[in-house]
């Protein structure tokens, strides 16, 4: 597991004044093209946990100023944006709420959703702050309130949810690393590739791009330890595990498969500390391309997703990111030129994605900003069309958040099946082969 520290974002409070004047004409003048790319796909994350304290509307905007002066990201983007300042009341009284229910029984999950509210009123913030509380008290579990923070993916990515979970600054430096320059040869092809895709894909989201679908929300919490123990019996990574049941249980059993009879198609992202000069300066996240042979038989099927995955991580984790990044470029200048580009179909085309599997750094509580704060941790994200599972491990859990076609929930209660069954199972001794285990 990769480790991860504030220390990597540096702040930036001598262009405070710079970062006002630019905004004033245009709100999202300071985003990357890769901020840009999410914030014009109307892409969410959340954030939510139960908690053994109450909560009010002081206590929630109490939070909301310490959530900005660790993360002063959140205070850009919208019309009326003072970068790094302060929210006056009458914007923390338009970003939080508090519910009072009788029952906490059914969250997280009956409240996850694509979060569209959050860019319904362009001067207000790009995250909103909600807690529901228990009108009797703790209920048997010790459980108070359980709170939710959402927001737009263009301001917070996993490991600031994780910093910001431990109190810790999470605002972001410059990322890319400008003294480590790519070949030139290579940043022209894949400047070439992105373009050349983003040019493909505008023209073919029109033909391709499928109409909208049914969409759904689930959790799932799994013990951390019972993780780890399988996966050294199946001797394979805890991560190549979580995939595995994953995308082994959402596909299906049998000669009918939901996904795909022959190959699932997955990205997934990780942290990389080892920067290069075509980096997004926002985001440390790193995408990776995968595709994993369907298996009817499991553990051959966990071990060939582990070696899979090892073989990719030991050849190029750069060049997928790059052409990404590439595209996102063109896209952004595209959009500069004809406003009216990218359009809805764009967004809803996925370019034969099965699924995208997102790891999170560790959420481990800490501090006055989740204090009374209890694991399970949930953290997710829903990007249009994408399905997606976020996998958070905390001390004791690993969550995994699901946002998905609805036809696709009604499997993830095979996960637990899939998973009892393979811990009853004997099996044969298997050598994994070397690779960095790291987690985003």
């Amino acid at each position: 597991m990769k480790s991860f520290s504030s220390s990597s974002f540096a702040g930036q409070a001598d262009a405070l004044a710079l970062a006002r004047m630019a905004v004033a004409k245009n709100p999202q003048a300071l985003f990357t093209d890769f901020q840009w790319f999410l914030y014009e796909g109307r892409d969410t994350v959340f954030f939510t946990a139960f908690s053994t304290q109450t909560y009010d509307l002081d206590v929630l905007g109490n939070m909301v100023a310490e959530m900005v002066a660790l993360a002063p990201q959140l205070t850009h983007g919208f019309v009326g944006a003072q970068p790094g300042q302060p929210f006056p009341k009458h914007l923390l009284d338009a970003i939080t709420s508090v519910d009072y229910v009788d029952e906490l029984d059914g969250y997280p999950d009956k409240w996850l959703s694509k979060s569209s509210d959050i860019f319904a009123h362009k001067d207000l913030p790009l995250f909103r702050v909600m807690a529901a509380v228990r009108r009797g008290g703790p209920d048997a579990q010790g459980r108070a309130s359980v709170i939710q923070v959402r927001s737009s993916h263009a301001l917070l990515e996993g490991s600031d949810s994780a910093l910001l979970t431990r109190s810790q600054v999470a605002s972001h430096g410059v990322q890319s690393d400008k003294a480590n320059k790519l070949p030139w040869g290579d940043r022209m092809k894949s400047a070439l590739r992105g373009g050349m895709t983003a040019l493909i894909y505008l023209a073919i989201a029109n033909i391709l791009a499928p109409k909208e679908q049914p969409w759904g929300f689930k959790t799932l919490a799994l013990e951390r330890d019972r993780l780890r123990k399988l996966a050294n019996k199946l001797g394979v990574r805890q991560r190549s595990l979580m995939f595995a049941l994953v995308t082994h249980a959402l596909n299906g059993e049998g000669a009918e498969k939901y996904m795909s009879k022959k190959v699932i198609g997955a990205a997934y992202t990780m942290l990389d500390t080892k920067r290069n000069n075509t980096d997004d300066d926002f985001f440390r996240v790193r995408a990776l391309e995968a595709k994993f042979k369907v298996m009817d038989d499991f553990v051959a099927y966990v071990r060939c997703v582990d070696d899979t995955v090892a073989g990719i991580e030991q050849k190029d984790i750069t060049s997928f990111q790059v052409v990404i990044n590439s595209m996102f470029k063109a896209l952004r200048a595209v959009n500069r030129v004809l406003p009216f580009l990218p359009n809805r179909r764009f967004w809803r085309f996925n370019g034969g994605m099965h699924i995208v599997l997102t790891l999170v750094p560790p959420h481990r509580t800490y501090g006055p900003l989740t204090h009374g704060m209890i694991e399970p941790i949930y953290c997710g994200a829903w990007h249009t069309e994408v399905n997606i599972c976020t996998f958070c491990p905390g001390r004791d859990y690993v969550t995994l958040n699901f946002s998905m076609e609805q036809r696709h929930l009604a499997n993830v209660d095979k996960i637990t099946a899939l998973l009892n069954e393979i811990e009853r199972r004997d099996v044969s001794p298997h050598t994994m082969k070397p690779a960095v285990e790291k987690l985003y």
